[in-house]
């Protein structure tokens, strides 16, 4: 599933290689960051900042890879958050479905695929990555990004082999893309009159394959970007992660223009 703001296109390749292991010690634990937000909620601003902090990897041998994914459920009360669409609001009813929630809510961050809490809970963001840091990940690579005269991101993925121990029959994967650094002037609603700054803002989400035990995956992905879209203002993201929004195996981000 996608939003449709970038077109995928991708040339796929299965690979049954040795994984490439995590190690050295410059090696870091990836841990995938979702908060759920918008700017039409009051709340969310601190959780938004929360964020920005996190994306500045303050945490020595993690890095956190942030997404931060607008909603639409808030846009009726006065103020269309222009980042939003249903498309993070139905997967973030997904999380709630799994998680045994009664609703959705925001400002709410989900770590790993396997914790949620209220986004700008620090305590509890402390305790989701305690747990996240012993979990084995399996790598995931992107490299030669670049962009031609189209307006078309290209890039290359590639990712480790899931092996039996991490119980893990198949798992999902998935590219995004976001604006490494946006900004709102809010004129109505709950945050009238507030400048809402936000990082990682997703743009596009997608499912380009999957990834059963004992196979790697190297894949040539093609970005279709927006006319008039910055490619200098975009990172891309790439993680595996379990079926119908489970656990995530591993992920990676990059800015793009830096490789």
């Amino acid at each position: 599933m996608k939003i449709p703001l970038v077109s995928v296109i991708v040339v796929l390749s299965i690979l049954a290689v040795a994984p490439c292991p995590l190690h050295g010690s410059d090696a870091r634990i990836p841990v995938l960051v979702e908060l759920f937000t918008s700017e039409g909620c009051s709340s969310c601003p601190p959780a938004d900042r929360f964020l920005q902090k996190l994306d500045g990897q303050p945490i020595p041998g993690a890095e956190l890879i942030v997404l931060s994914e607008h909603v639409d459920y808030w846009n009726h009360i006065g103020w269309k958050d222009p980042y939003s669409a249903r498309f993070y609001s139905q997967r973030q009813s997904a999380y709630a479905k799994r998680f045994g929630l009664g609703d959705v809510y925001t400002p709410q961050m989900v770590v790993d695929g396997t914790s949620e809490f209220v986004g700008s809970n620090s305590g509890l963001a402390d305790k989701a990555f305690a747990k996240a840091f012993g979990i084995p990940k399996i790598p995931v690579h992107l490299s030669s990004i670049s962009a031609d005269a189209s307006n078309t991101q290209h890039a290359h993925l590639a990712t480790g082999t899931p092996e039996a121990s991490f119980g893990s029959r198949e798992a999902e994967v998935y590219v995004a893309v976001a604006l490494n650094r946006a900004e709102s002037q809010v004129s109505a609603g709950e945050n009238a009159g507030h400048r809402l700054a936000h990082v990682s803002v997703v743009r596009s989400l997608a499912k380009i394959g999957a990834l059963k035990r004992g196979q790697a995956l190297a894949q040539d992905v093609q970005l279709k970007l927006e006319p008039g879209s910055d490619s200098r203002n975009l990172r891309l993201i790439a993680f595996v992660q379990e079926p119908r929004q489970g656990r995530v195996l591993g992920a990676v981000s990059m800015v793009v223009g830096v490789q």
